[in-house]
């Protein structure tokens, strides 16, 4: 009996250490692709995968009327409820790069485009002068494949080509969800429909 038990935990010991061997192998080559692709990263900026969790709309909205979008830049997540409650979804998002770039508050949708076309802010050109001024729908467009524009100038919930800035600091001010999700969003969502940053 020993002598099954000393085969038992043997054969244990080789697949364990089997599978952390393989798994050692693999982390240079899942690190090389994970590199964090945002500028002026500090020490202070950390990933907050735990805060990526379901959330009721009572303590951010009196109601849901049009529906309602909670964006948390702290987590990074978008959540929303509609008009009736019976929908919820919550998606990753990108968020601005900095805090000057970080506009918090309520607002609303006030347009819907599919297919938007793009142009830099004039801040955005003064600290880029070497990027085009017009950009029109399609793959190379910043903002994916739908918009939503907020009443605030210049600020939009949109999609994005660049699937590597979802979960990071890395616009100038925008919300960025990938174009699955911005294209369920849109389709969720309405003009009116009322936003949270917080």
């Amino acid at each position: 009996m020993s002598n099954d038990k000393s085969k038992h935990i043997n054969r244990r010991l080789f697949l364990g250490a089997s599978a952390a061997a393989m798994g050692a192998a693999t982390v240079p080559a899942f690190a090389q692709g994970s590199a964090e692709m945002e500028r002026d990263v500090t020490h202070s900026v950390r990933r907050n995968i735990s805060s990526f969790r379901a959330l009721r709309w009572q303590p951010y909205f009196s109601n849901i009327r049009n529906g309602a979008i909670l964006v948390d830049t702290t987590s990074r997540a978008l959540h929303f409820w509609s008009e009736d409650g019976t929908i919820y979804k919550l998606y990753p998002t990108s968020v601005p790069l900095t805090e000057d770039l970080t506009r918090r508050g309520r607002t609303r949708i006030v347009r819907k485009v599919v297919g938007p076309s793009w142009a830099p802010t004039p801040s955005m050109k003064k600290r880029n002068p070497e990027w085009p001024d017009f950009i029109p729908p399609g793959p190379d467009n910043p903002l994916g494949t739908h918009a939503m524009y907020l009443s605030w100038k210049f600020y939009r919930i949109h999609g994005t080509q660049d699937t590597r800035k979802i979960g990071r600091r890395s616009s100038n001010g925008c919300i960025g969800l990938y174009n699955e999700n911005i294209k369920e969003l849109f389709g969720l969502s309405k003009v009116g429909t009322q936003v949270l940053l917080i």
